[in-house]
């Protein structure tokens, strides 16, 4: 290309060249070529908009493979974030359903605090329910506050393995 060539000609000459492989280069990352020519398409035309800013030595090519390349990596990005917001659990959730989740977790919960050991139990009970700090649970149970720690580690890395599968269903519990 040359300097004194207008803009309408360079662009024009760039679209013609470049227009399908760009398609195909976007389609790696997206996997469909309507939208691939869309984003295409959109950064043809930020180029257009942009090419009196561009400095005199940019490699055109180069230029548009990258902004393609990053123009569907902020497609993707931004189809993850609609699906996740689709996704998302509605606000009115049936009351029935949920007081049956809540019992089941409940149900759960408790299994998971049975089977912990007497002493990794007594501290996470302590500590949880009854809402003392560690130094005030060493003093109760006459143990130092590193036992209290090394427990209250035992017993929270027992129920979470035991709860893992319901860590999802906790977290949104324990948020609403």
């Amino acid at each position: 290309m040359h300097i004194n060539t207008p803009k309408e000609e360079i662009v024009e000459t760039l679209f013609k060249e470049h227009f399908e492989a760009l398609c195909r280069f976007s389609t790696h990352y997206i996997s469909n070529f309507e939208t691939a020519k869309d984003i295409v398409h959109e950064v043809f035309t930020r180029f257009w908009e942009k090419f009196d800013a561009l400095p005199g030595n940019t490699n055109y090519k180069s230029y548009l493979f990258t902004a393609v390349r990053n123009k569907s990596f902020n497609y993707l990005r931004d189809q993850r974030h609609h699906l996740a917001l689709e996704d998302a659990p509605q606000t009115e959730a049936a009351p029935q359903a949920d007081a049956i989740e809540t019992q089941q977790l409940a149900a759960h919960i408790a299994e998971a605090l049975n089977q912990l050991p007497d002493a990794c139990r007594n501290v996470f009970e302590l500590s949880r329910y009854e809402s003392l700090k560690y130094v005030q649970i060493a003093e109760k149970l006459g143990i130092s506050v590193k036992t209290v720690e090394a427990q209250m580690s035992k017993a929270l890395r027992i129920l979470r393995a035991h709860l893992k599968d319901f860590l999802l269903i906790l977290i949104f519990w324990s948020i609403t």
